[in-house]
């Protein structure tokens, strides 16, 4: 098993209730074939640029753990659902300890 980072960008024309839904959606599908570390909900931001004539999005960025062949089919999902502006899905790398600096004395 594998960790991913996920990042999603909703529309913002939804309403709450709708986004909370849609997200839901999305962390049941990751429930069902791995599981969530962590879901941190960013809220509206403004967009770097329009996107479907859309200046807003809702951000939610989803930790989880699943086997290698998931992340295709969460992307697959993404792209064929009304409602998601942008996505992306990364492979984590483990976490490497930083050396700790020396002081000369």
């Amino acid at each position: 098993m594998a960790k991913y980072e996920t990042m999603l960008v909703t529309t913002a024309t939804l309403d709450e209730e709708a986004t909370a839904a849609l997200v839901g959606k999305f962390k049941s599908l990751i429930e069902a074939n791995g599981t969530i570390d962590s879901v941190e909900d960013w809220g509206k931001r403004r967009l770097a640029y329009p996107i479907n004539k859309e200046n807003e999005g809702v951000y939610t960025l989803i930790n989880f753990t699943s086997e290698a062949d998931f992340p295709a089919e969460l992307d697959r999902v993404y792209k064929i659902t009304d409602g998601v502006l942008r996505s992306i899905i990364v492979a984590k790398e483990e976490a490497v300890p930083a050396k700790a600096e020396t002081e000369a004395k």
